[in-house]
């Protein structure tokens, strides 16, 4: 059995198709349509809803963070122990809620198709900002899509939201709130089982690691953002899942003197703060990664589990020496995450392996990052290039440079590297090294470049790293070619 909060009722639900979406699930089962359903892939924000967790500040108390999310992603299952809220919630003793009203007299719906959407990422917005911030309001509407309206009324509904914001329903009843999710929070294997499908939430690394034995079939569940395609898209059945999202030993962010060791399960929003600071790139980058609804559902480990040629995070971490952990059993081994990759989604995880933590080097100063893709925001790169250079009195003593999006899985461009490498680093030699490239890879013509155009953007991304090294002012990293 699994237990959330819908709003402020409780659910409990045992005897559910776990493949079964938190959109359809509100739709078909509970009759409440004002969650939409535009694209089914987490596109269009149509379907956002708002999903509340306990949360400890940094001084320790107790809160609820609330964070949108896609529901034609998100399966049931991931509920559990949580609250769901959605636009039918917001409406209080007959008013508006503050954001509705924000939306109506900003003119900001039109036909009202993507409105809801737009409401409950408004919603999260003004839940986690203490003051208009045009910065925030952009990345909390990025991943809602409208037709009509245009964006200007919609981001004006945003900052008369987040100014002087009264308080709702939701903050007079926090203290109640905090005390129910509390009482439902899990403490044992929760389920899903339909009978012929079925899902389970485990809490720990080693109830993990048991079921995984018991069920190799399986497919593991993290933010789902790739996994529900499967069944949203091509209509695949799911047998057996397994969440990780209530690991709480897998969504940890530990910092060391030499590291950062990351749990696989750690939402990309959540990391964003710990690589940014490291790696200012590495974060600007995962500012484009996706839409906020995605990245606070898609996971680190997720990124690297799914094996994808395109996955942005995999040349980055491969440009730092990354490793991962896995784990079988009670058995671990540390592999490179440049071994992890064997062909185009084959990996060397072993069967009942998986993915426990991600561990980050630290102090890489010459690192940099750049993303290519159609739309500067919420796309998929054509190509996705790192570089990290080691450099002493002008040589170049150590090279790490990796691409993705430039063959069939993320990899080291060797040969560049030793062009690189005990070499003056100068015009001569990157123009030496841009020449390797094409000794690396052998691109693919597909509908987001042709590989002309890869190969040559692989080399003037290295041009660009250069020049960026020589005249470090200029500020052209993570630029999108249209």
């Amino acid at each position: 059995m699994i237990q959330f909060l819908l709003n402020q009722e409780l659910r409990s639900e045992h005897a559910l198709d776990p493949n079964l979406t938190v959109l359809n699930y509100l739709r078909e089962h509970l009759g409440k349509s004002g969650t939409k359903e535009g694209c089914a892939s987490g596109d269009c924000g149509a379907c956002t809803v708002v999903v509340g967790e306990l949360h400890s500040d940094e001084q320790g108390a107790e809160q609820i963070r609330y964070r949108s999310l896609n529901s034609c992603l998100t399966f049931v299952s991931s509920l559990h122990g949580k609250q769901l809220i959605t636009v039918e919630d917001l409406k209080h003793q007959g008013q508006l809620h503050s954001v509705q009203q924000a939306m109506v007299e900003c003119h900001g719906s039109q036909c009202g198709f993507c409105t809801p959407g737009f409401v409950m990422s408004l919603f999260a917005l003004q839940k986690n900002s203490d003051a208009p911030d045009s910065a925030k309001a952009h990345e909390a509407l990025a991943g809602n899509l409208c037709r009509c309206t245009g964006y200007r009324p919609i981001l004006a509904a945003a900052e008369q939201a987040c100014c002087n914001k009264p308080q709702d329903q939701f903050d007079s009843r926090e203290a109640q709130t905090i005390a129910r999710l509390k009482a439902i929070a899990p403490t044992q294997t929760g389920e899903l089982n339909s009978g012929d499908k079925r899902c389970l939430v485990p809490l720990t690394v080693a109830d993990l690691a048991d079921l995984y034995d018991a069920y190799p079939q399986a497919r593991l569940l993290a933010g789902g953002t790739d996994l529900a395609l499967e069944v949203t898209q091509f209509h695949r059945v799911l047998p057996v899942m397994i969440y990780v999202g209530n690991i709480e030993a897998m969504k940890r962010i530990e910092t060391f003197d030499d590291r950062l060791e990351i749990g696989a399960a750690t939402a990309l929003s959540d990391c964003y703060g710990a690589l940014h600071h490291e790696y200012p790139d590495f974060g600007d980058l995962l500012h484009r990664f996706a839409s906020l609804q995605i990245r606070n559902q898609g996971t680190l480990g997720g990124n690297i589990g799914n094996a994808s040629p395109i996955g942005d995070s995999p040349p980055l971490l491969i440009a730092l020496g990354a490793q991962i952990v896995l784990c079988k059993g009670n058995v671990r081994r540390t592999l490179a995450l440049e071994d992890y990759f064997i062909d185009y989604r084959v990996t060397a995880r072993q069967d009942s392996e998986f993915i426990e933590k991600i561990i980050v080097p630290k102090g890489h100063a010459l690192f940099r990052a750049y993303k290519v893709s159609k739309r500067l925001d919420d796309d998929i790169s054509a190509v996705c290039a790192a570089f990290n250079l080691k450099i002493d009195n002008g040589v170049i003593s150590d090279a790490r440079v990796a691409f993705g999006g430039m063959a069939a899985t993320p990899k080291r461009a060797k040969h560049c590297e030793t062009v690189l490498i005990g070499a003056t680093w100068n015009a001569a030699t990157v123009e030496k090294a841009c020449a390797a490239l094409a000794e690396d890879f052998t691109p693919l013509s597909d509908f987001r470049a042709s590989k002309e155009y890869r190969l040559l953007s692989a080399q003037n991304l290295l041009r660009k790293y250069f020049i960026e090294l020589q005249t470090p002012h200029i500020e052209t990293r993570v630029t999108a070619y249209v």
